[in-house]
C-alpha cells in the first residue's frame, strides 16, 4: 500500500471513521491491527518478524526495569542487540556478504561454488529495528521507564505512518502520545491535510517526474559530461523530494490521528557545510546514529584523530544501513570525510541558522557556500546512485574531463509540471528558511490561504504523473 495509490486513502477513510466513533484505548487497539494490515499488505509473512522484534524488546525492558545487577542488564542489552541485529545482517546483509566473499576469494583463484543467496528484504526493515533498538537502549542507559502494555508498545513499533520509511521515533516522545489520550481538531485536520498535500506534490509531482530523466542517463551507455551534469543534479532533488515527501505525508497522516511526530528534514539544500547538512536531512537517522553510535565510540572526546575516526566509523556504519551494497559504503566514507574534513579546518559548528537574520552581505557569502557545499553533497549522490564502480568512475571522469564524452546533451527534458512544482517547492523551503516559521501561511488571510490550498490542489492535478513508483526509501 503506497501513500500515492487510492488504496491507501481508502484505507485511511476507513481507519479515521472508525478512529472518531471510538474511545482511547479502543483507539489504539484499533491503530494497532491497521498497523498490522497495512505491513501485511506488502507480504504477511514477514509480520512474524515484526512481532518477534516487539516481544523480544518488550520482554526485555520489562526485565531491564526490574534488574539491578550490572552484568546481568548488559547481557539483557546483549540479547536485544542480538535479535534485533541478527534479523538485519541475516535478511539485509548476509547474500551481500556472501556474494563479496564469493567475489574476493575469486580474485585469489578460489571459486567456492556456493548457491547465491536470494533473500527478499523485508520493507521498512532498518527503520523499526532502529526504533525498537533505541528504546532498549534508552530503558538500558535508565533515561526510560519501560512500558507494562504489551500492545501499546506493540503500536510504538508497528505505527502505520511512518512504519516504512520513518522517522524513526524514540520512545520516550511516541510512547506518550500513545499512552495518553488525543484530541482531535480542525486545525490539526487542517494542518494535516496541508502536510499531506505537500508530501505528494513532492513525490508524485516533482520526484516521479524526474526519475525518467535521470534513469535514462543512468542507464545510457554514452552519456554526455552535460547529461551526467544536470542528472546529478536533477537526482539530488529526486531523492529528497522523494524521501522528505514521504515525510510529510507520514507526518500528516499523523497528525489528523492526533500524533506529532518529529521533523525529518529542514530544508536541507540550504546548508553551508557538511555538520549543518546533517543536523537538517534525515534528522531521525542523523540524531540516532549520534545518540547511539557516534557518542559511545568516544565522539570528539579524545582528541582530533580519534574525532575523525569516530565520525568516519559513524557515517560508514550510517551509509551501509542504507543498503547492502559497496556504492552505499562508498557514500557513508565520502560524508564521514567531508565531516572530518569540515572539523579539522571549522571546528564545531553553531547552530542550523534557519531563520536566522544576517544583512544582504553575510547572506550573499552564505548563498556562495551554499552552491559550493551542494556540489559536494550532489556528487555524494551520484555515489549513492550508481550502479556500480565502474559507472562511479566513468560518471568521475567524464566530470572532470579525464575521460571524453560526446558533446550534445540528449537527456529527455522532464514535464513542465516538474518545473513548476520545483519552482514551489524554493518558495516554500526558502520561506521557511528566512522566516523560522514551518507554518507561515498560518498568519495569512483566509482568502490568501485559500489561493495557496487550491494552488496545491492544482499543482497536484495538473502535474501528477501517472508512471508514479515506489519511495526510493522503500529498499532500505
Amino acid at each position: 500500500m503506497l501513500f500515492t495509490d487510492l488504496t491507501f486513502w481508502a484505507f485511511f477513510a476507513v481507519v479515521g471513521a472508525l478512529y472518531v466513533a471510538l474511545p482511547h484505548r479502543a483507539q489504539n487497539r484499533m491503530l494497532l491491527i491497521a498497523s498490522y494490515v497495512f505491513y501485511g499488505a506488502w507480504d504477511w509473512r514477514f509480520l512474524g518478524l515484526i512481532l518477534f522484534s516487539t516481544l523480544v524488546d518488550y520482554l526485555v525492558g520489562l526485565r531491564l526495569g526490574a534488574e539491578e545487577r550490572p552484568a546481568h542488564r548488559k547481557r539483557l542489552l546483549g540479547v536485544s542487540l542480538a535479535c534485533n541485529l541478527g534479523l538485519l545482517a541475516v535478511f539485509k546483509y548476509l547474500g551481500f556478504f556472501a556474494e563479496s566473499f564469493e567475489a574476493l576469494a575469486g580474485l585469489f583463484g578460489y571459486a567456492p561454488g556456493w548457491v547465491t543467496l536470494q533473500i527478499v528484504l523485508p520493507v521498512g526493515i532498518s527503520f523499526y529495528t532502529f526504533q525498537t533498538l533505541s528504546y532498549t537502549i534508552d530503558v538500558y542507559r535508565r533515561d526510560l521507564r519501560p512500558t507494562r502494555d504489551f500492545l501499546d508498545f506493540a503500536l510504538f513499533v508497528a505505527f502505520f505512518p511512518q512504519l516504512v520509511a520513518g522517522p524513526i521515533e524514540r520512545a520516550r516522545t511516541l510512547l506518550p502520545n500513545i499512552e495518553l489520550p488525543r484530541q482531535l481538531s480542525w486545525e490539526a485536520l487542517r494542518r494535516g491535510t496541508v502536510l499531506c498535500l505537500l508530501g505528494l506534490i513532492k513525490k508524485v509531482v516533482i520526484a516521479d517526474g524526474i526519475a525518467p530523466s535521470v534513469d535514462a542517463i543512468y542507464a545510457s551507455p554514452d552519456p554526455a559530461r552535460i547529461d551526467i551534469l544536470f542528472a546529478t543534479w536533477l537526482f539530488a532533488i529526486q531523492i529528497y523530494c522523494d524521501f522528505s515527501g514521504y515525510t510529510d505525508i507520514a507526518r500528516g497522516v499523523a497528525k489528523i490521528l492526533g500524533f506529532e511526530l518529529m521533523r525529518n528534514f529542514a530544508q536541507p539544500y540550504f546548508a553551508a557545510d557538511p555538520q549543518e547538512f546533517w543536523r537538517r536531512w534525515h534528522i531521525s537517522l542523523s540524531s540516532w546514529l549520534r545518540d547511539y553510535l557516534y557518542i559511545p565510540l568516544g565522539g570528539s572526546r579524545g582528541g582530533r584523530w580519534r574525532t575523525y575516526r569516530n565520525l568516519m566509523l559513524t557515517m560508514l556504519l550510517g551509509g551501509l544501513w542504507h543498503g547492502a551494497a559497496w556504492n552505499f559504503v562508498l557514500w557513508g566514507a565520502w560524508q564521514g570525510g567531508l565531516l572530518a574534513v569540515h572539523r579539522a579546518f571549522a571546528g564545531r559548528h553553531g547552530r542550523v541558522g534557519e531563520g536566522e537574520r544576517r544583512g544582504a552581505l553575510a547572506w550573499g557569502w552564505r548563498l556562495v557556500k551554499i552552491a559550493a557545499f551542494f556540489q559536494l553533497v550532489a556528487y555524494g549522490w551520484l555515489l549513492f546512485r550508481a550502479g556500480s564502480f565502474a559507472q562511479i568512475a566513468e560518471f568521475t571522469g567524464r566530470l572532470a574531463g579525464a575521460i571524453p564524452a560526446p558533446g550534445p546533451g540528449a537527456m529527455p527534458a522532464p514535464p513542465l509540471a516538474v518545473l513548476l512544482g520545483m519552482g514551489f517547492l524554493l518558495l516554500w523551503d526558502g520561506w521557511i528558511e528566512l522566516s523560522g516559521d514551518m507554518r507561515f501561511y498560518a498568519r495569512w488571510p483566509v482568502w490568501l490561504r485559500a489561493a495557496l490550498y487550491a494552488g496545491m490542489v492544482y499543482l497536484f492535478a495538473f502535474g501528477a504523473t501517472t508512471a508514479t513508483s515506489a519511495f526510493i526509501y522503500f529498499q532500505f
